[in-house]
């Protein structure tokens, strides 16, 4: 019987050779298969498993690429997100001007509250300095207005467009900028003119709106201790109110709101020169004069000055010779009602507060603090000391600036309210 014949020991070899092969094929791709799990990040399985060790080269590309990329995301993510809200803001929104206060930037802008619009398409056509000179200059169809009297809205879509421009012309026109705003108001206004205002915040794009009265704002700008306990007197004249307040303890005392300001002042002089005169002057030629010869009290030198207007009479242009004596005369009236306003509140203080005021002194603050003689004038209808701020047309903003920079410190004296 024949021997079986032997497998061809090539053929095992082959196959022998085939098998592991494959098993080196099948380990290979399993290694890249988990390695390339590894670089990815993949989390543990479903079963709870974990995956087989990284490598030291890829635990090296690891460590390297994620404190590139993790934090620098994060970091852009953040900053992009506060650039959209925008900065923190405090506003003076004044009869005669709005000062713009940007948090870690101080007082960016200061114009005028005056807009010029298209009265027939109700477009603006000008904001700010822009607007006010076309004051009196504006041809058909295009009138110059002042959305605020006396300190208040009295406009509110005019207001409200007035603030948005402002508020996007010192954030680079950004459509997004939501700041959180603080914005002052008069200490003798009604509840409804406190709504009114923030509502124009609101409208104008404020995610959150806070406000502060007037003369707390000025005192704090003008650098008195409002938080402690002893009393300081403030008296601050805008251009449509005039602010006189005692504080104590990071609180208003008592306090006077007078409908008197610059705005009144210029008025006096529009109605003296047209009864002296029939010389009819305009807006910005009577704040002019008010600047130039304007006096609450004697002054050693008198100057005078020409003036034009128009002549009720004739028609015709003419020229006037005016002097500060007589400018004096015609500011009589408005001068003595902010004297009245602070021997009122004077008055009304209590005593251990007044004889507070009488050594530490009164403060003047507000444009109309500039006009010449009036501390002098204070001064001898009171007896007590009264200095001007060293910014009095800035005390007011730089006040609810600081509102701004030291929030939490400063929060009690805002006067914050639900917007629902």
């Amino acid at each position: 019987m024949t021997p079986p014949r032997p497998a061809d020991s090539s053929a095992s070899d082959r196959s022998e050779t085939d098998v592991s092969i494959d098993r080196v094929s099948v380990v290979g791709s399993a290694r890249d298969e988990a390695g390339s799990h590894e670089q990815q990040g993949e989390p543990e399985g479903r079963s709870g498993r974990r995956n087989p060790p990284r490598s030291s080269r890829a635990r090296r590309r690891e460590e390297q690429a994620v404190p590139v990329s993790q934090p620098a995301e994060s970091k852009w993510s953040i900053s992009g997100a506060l650039a959209a809200l925008g900065r923190d803001m405090a506003v003076d929104l004044g009869t005669a001007n709005t000062l713009v206060y940007i948090k870690g930037r101080g007082v960016v802008l200061d114009e005028p509250s005056v807009v010029a619009l298209d009265q027939r398409t109700g477009a603006i056509v000008a904001v700010g300095t822009a607007a006010k000179q076309m004051l009196g200059r504006t041809p058909d169809g295009i009138v110059a207005i002042r959305p605020l009297k006396n300190g208040v809205v009295s406009d509110f879509e005019t207001t409200e467009r007035m603030l948005r421009y402002f508020i996007q012309k010192v954030h680079g026109r950004r459509t997004l900028a939501k700041p959180r705003l603080v914005i002052c108001v008069p200490s003798g206004i009604t509840a409804v003119e406190q709504r009114a205002v923030k509502d124009a915040g609101y409208a104008a794009g404020a995610r959150r709106v806070f406000v502060i009265e007037e003369p707390m704002a000025a005192a704090i700008g003008a650098g008195l201790p409002v938080h402690d306990a002893e009393g300081s007197m403030v008296v601050d004249i805008g251009g449509g109110t005039t602010e006189v307040a005692v504080i104590s303890l990071g609180g208003i005392v008592t306090s006077i709101s007078a409908r008197v300001g610059g705005d009144q002042l210029d008025d006096a002089i529009v109605h003296h020169v047209k009864k002296e005169y029939s010389l009819l002057l305009g807006e910005r030629t009577a704040e002019d004069i008010k600047i130039r010869l304007g006096s609450a009290f004697p002054t050693r030198n008198e100057p005078q000055a020409q003036v034009r207007g128009r002549d009720l009479i004739s028609g015709l242009p003419r020229t006037v010779v005016l002097t500060s004596e007589e400018i004096r005369r015609a500011l009589h009236d408005p001068v003595t009602a902010i004297v009245d306003a602070v021997r009122t509140t004077l008055d009304r203080t209590p005593p251990e507060l007044a004889g507070d005021v009488m050594d530490s002194g009164i403060a003047l603050t507000g444009g109309g603090a500039l006009l010449t003689g009036l501390d002098e004038r204070l001064r001898h209808e009171t007896g007590m000391p009264v200095q001007v701020a060293q910014d009095p047309a800035g005390c007011v903003a730089l006040g609810t600036g600081r509102c701004v920079e030291d929030f939490e410190a400063l929060k009690p004296v805002l006067l914050a309210e639900s917007r629902y």
